[in-house]
């Protein structure tokens, strides 16, 4: 009789905790952060990250809920750029949030995230994000990481830009000062290579429209490939030197992102 008792107890002051940490998230973070599931195009509207994604991002970054919990109660507190679990262009679009020491205490953020931990992300939320994801992977085929593609670099730069400022990455400023430069080389080197490849493409496909023999264009087919073996040195290149002002601890972190 005492042991369930006991259970009711619990199952009761864990029933009163999630109530209150909904509460709590409805008083305090409302205000700033959407609690529904936003649709694709919300979230390019809106003015911090919607709830899912936040949950999301943190529990992408900490494995275990203790770990979750404490990660939320910490950066609430005390946020950081270099403590984000989200990507670098994510920070630069909403900034840091303010600390909310004074607003909201260790005890009620406690419950706050609890409740998170348990409600987000939504699974509509989810499967929008895969499905983003996987038209993703679907362009990135035709975006090809090493030849000319449509921000000039390799996929490992862009992933570099993403992760920035992540503290999980650690990059230095004596790093970030020296891929700087080799992102600048690189977007140099293939901006001059396309201004020479785009008129010999429009030449060729001119000829195509007007119907003209395949074979004349044969010389102009073989300048472009080698243009293109030129931009894709460049990005070898970028990659090389990357990965060597780049810790063996580095490389390793950015591998599961590299799909």
């Amino acid at each position: 009789m005492l042991k369930r008792s006991l259970s009711l107890l619990m199952i009761s002051a864990v029933a009163l905790m999630a109530m209150d940490g909904k509460q709590l998230l409805q008083k305090k973070c409302a205000s700033c952060h959407m609690l529904e599931s936003p649709n694709f195009f919300q979230l390019q509207k809106l003015k911090a990250p919607a709830m899912d994604a936040v949950v999301f991002h943190v529990k992408l970054a900490k494995e275990k809920p203790e770990a979750q919990k404490a990660f939320i109660v910490d950066y609430v507190l005390d946020p950081d750029v270099s403590k984000s679990v989200c990507e670098s262009n994510k920070v630069a679009k909403f900034g840091v949030m303010p600390s909310q020491k004074g607003n909201v205490t260790k005890a009620e953020l406690e419950a706050i995230a609890a409740y998170l931990i348990a409600t987000y992300p939504h699974k509509d939320f989810v499967a929008m994000i895969k499905e983003v994801q996987a038209n993703d992977k679907i362009r990135a085929l035709t975006d090809s990481p090493f030849l000319i593609n449509s921000e000039n670099v390799p996929h490992l730069t862009k992933l570099l830009i993403k992760h920035w400022d992540k503290g999980a990455l650690g990059l230095t400023a004596e790093q970030k000062k020296k891929l700087l430069v080799i992102r600048k080389e690189t977007l140099s080197a293939v901006k001059q290579i396309k201004a020479k490849l785009k008129p010999l493409e429009d030449e060729v496909a001119e000829a195509m429209i007007d119907r003209e023999d395949p074979k004349r264009v044969t010389p102009l087919l073989e300048k472009i490939a080698k243009l293109k073996i030129e931009a894709t040195k460049v990005h070898l290149k970028c990659i090389a030197d990357t990965t060597s002002v780049l810790t063996e601890e580095q490389v390793a972190y950015l591998l599961p992102f590299w799909e």
